[in-house]
């Protein structure tokens, strides 16, 4: 039977998950019959392990922050219910028992489906629902899933409580007991393929978790758990798995490939660490990697210590792609070695949704779509967020003063009331609007996707200013004079839309004829240039205040007010409270992209 905890914490973690049997008498896709020797061919067996990654909640190819079906510039499909048409197919071609599917993490968070269930009609009630992911998942047929860092966003109970209705074990090796250092959750299981030769297969899934969930999830976690580097206990568990008979090593790590940090030096260990395991750690063979939000469909990485090459893919998030790893095994003195493998990755835009999956979760939507749809007030006109990554708009300023308001009303009366109040505050979507006429939760959900809470943090002028500095990085340094596009302005060095901030409460240019590290430009508070040595209290998201995106100096600032709300119910109760949004009454000009003093826009 598949691990899961009540199992594993019965056993000995330094033993590891016990072996599950995924087997029967179907013939191979690959096989010959024939033992070597003697002038025979040598026998043979092909497999494929199916992969997913970066579900975020997606069951349905649905948008609930836009209440319509799912679409995207590419025509890109998402969902569990997609994946599930995908993944039969793949069975029925290969034959189900010689097939495997797992999952690397980031799977209950992300969408307003997954949000229902974990707050509004929380799975940690008593008789609470089962959460409609762990439905799909085990309708489906998982084998076992990586832990993601979002899996702890809504802490370690939710977190156990999805584990326990999952009928496959979630993997972390490197998500250990803060007290004994002993992995809290499973490190791995193994799986017995059945061949036609009398010779099972036994397929190793090592889980790996990112260490950043240590800096992101840090109120969740400190002092419950910590979370070494992937290479590190790679190295400790590929060894163990291959001396217990191991054929085929899978790493399944929430990981990207390309050996970068978003934290700096906050963490000793690296943040999208895959590529490093595969070729630092001899003895796997796959990595399932997660995180990035990337797709590879096939990658390979020599391990510096043997030479072999190492297959990795990372499948699109949300269930856009379904990775397949195939496997080619001969038998050798004695054991099965892999000959050959590869992988690529399917389109789930190319099929529909599996009916028994949407069937099976149709009253859980319905009642989302009824939540998401409930009106909070009314807005007096229309603001979006289309051209929010360039310009100072309406819509991003409602986030600014629902926190800057927020945080001045939790310091009054305090030591720190009189000092003035600015506040980030991020573009996360492109397409998120607030309509003229009635506002809806969707609506405010759709302006901040994220868990996030507020915190209210102690800087100086200088320190605004460099935190400004390396926000300014992400525009791309275009000449005066030069034509400016906006398709191309922004995301330099790959730096997403989340780790771009406007900050509200001052005025400044970014002058993006101007290099890096010069950019920002007439600093100014009420009319006069910023005092380095001023003191201003930051309205900052959880996110960024705990190191997220690797900002100067708020991590380490003085933590003045925390909220454990989410910044997107603080938004949806001011909406009610005020009853109608007039932006009029908020929005301001507070930044602009210039050079050489003339503006941009």
């Amino acid at each position: 039977m598949p691990l899961n905890r009540r199992t594993f914490l019965g056993t000995s973690a330094a033993a590891g998950a016990g072996v599950a049997i995924a087997g029967g008498s179907a013939v191979p896709a690959a096989a010959d019959s024939h033992g070597g020797g003697h002038g025979r061919p040598p026998k043979r067996y092909s497999f494929t392990v199916m992969g997913t990654t970066d579900l975020h909640g997606n069951v349905f190819n649905w948008d609930y922050f836009t209440d319509k079906e799912f679409d995207d510039k590419a025509h890109n499909d998402v969902g569990l219910a997609k994946i599930s048409t995908l993944v039969d197919q793949v069975r029925r071609e290969k034959g189900r028992h010689n097939t495997l599917l797992i999952d690397a993490g980031d799977t209950i968070q992300g969408t307003q489906l997954s949000y229902y269930y974990a707050r509004v009609d929380p799975i940690t009630a008593k008789r609470g629902p089962v959460h409609p992911m762990a439905q799909a998942m085990n309708a489906i047929g998982y084998d076992a899933a990586a832990l993601g860092n979002h899996e702890f966003n809504y802490g370690i109970p939710v977190l156990r409580k999805f584990e326990e209705q999952c009928d496959f074990p979630l993997l972390g090796a490197n998500a250990l007991d803060a007290k004994t250092l002993r992995p809290a959750f499973a490190p791995y299981v193994i799986k017995r393929l059945r061949t036609p030769h009398g010779r099972d297969v036994k397929v190793a899934i090592l889980g790996l978790t990112n260490p950043g969930i240590a800096i992101w999830d840090k109120a969740n976690v400190s002092g419950k758990m910590v979370f070494p580097g992937l290479e590190e206990q790679a190295a400790k568990f590929v060894p163990r798995l291959r001396s217990m008979g191991a054929d085929v090593v899978i790493v399944s790590a929430h990981s990207g490939h390309s050996g970068t940090s978003s934290w700096g030096d906050q963490v000793p260990y690296v943040e999208n660490a895959a590529g490093l395991v595969a070729e630092q750690v001899p003895g796997i063979d796959a990595i399932l990697v997660g995180h990035a939000h990337l797709e590879i469909p096939e990658y390979f990485v020599e391990n510096k210590q043997t030479g072999k090459k190492v297959v990795l893919s990372e499948p699109l998030k949300w269930g856009q792609r379904l990775t397949l790893f195939d496997f080619d095994l001969v038998w050798e003195k004695g054991r099965w070695v892999v000959e050959r493998a590869g992988s690529q990755v399917l389109n789930s835009n190319t099929v529909e949704e599996d009916p028994e999956i949407t069937k099976l979760l149709m009253d859980e939507h319905e009642k989302v779509v009824g939540y998401v749809n409930q009106v909070i007030g009314t807005s007096t006109a229309a603001m979006s967020t289309a051209e929010a990554a360039w310009k100072d708009e309406a819509i991003i300023d409602l986030i600014n003063v629902v926190q800057a308001e927020t945080v001045k009303a939790a310091l009054a009366g305090g030591a720190y009331a009189a000092l003035p109040v600015l506040s980030q505050a991020s573009c996360f979507s492109r397409t998120a609007q607030i309509p003229a006429g009635n506002v809806t939760i969707k609506d405010a959900a759709g302006l901040y996707p994220f868990e996030n809470t507020l915190e209210a943090r102690l800087l100086t002028g200088a320190q605004i200013e460099d935190y400004l500095e390396f926000s300014a990085r992400y525009y791309v340094q275009t000449a005066a004079g030069a034509p400016v596009d906006t398709a191309k302005l922004t995301n330099a060095d790959n730096i997403p839309d989340y780790n771009y901030d406007a900050v509200s409460g001052l005025t400044y240019e970014i002058d993006i004829a101007k290099p890096v590290g010069s950019r920002i430009v007439n600093l100014s508070f009420g009319g006069k240039p910023v005092d380095p040595a001023a003191q201003f209290v930051l309205a900052v998201n959880n996110y960024r205040a705990s190191g997220g995106g690797n900002f100067p100096h708020v991590a380490g600032a003085k933590q003045l007010w925390a909220n454990s709300e989410e910044i997107r119910n603080t938004i949806i109760a001011w909406v009610q409270a005020k009853g109608s949004v007039d932006g009029a009454e908020f929005a301001s000009v507070d930044w602009r992209l210039t050079r050489e003093g003339a503006p941009v826009f």
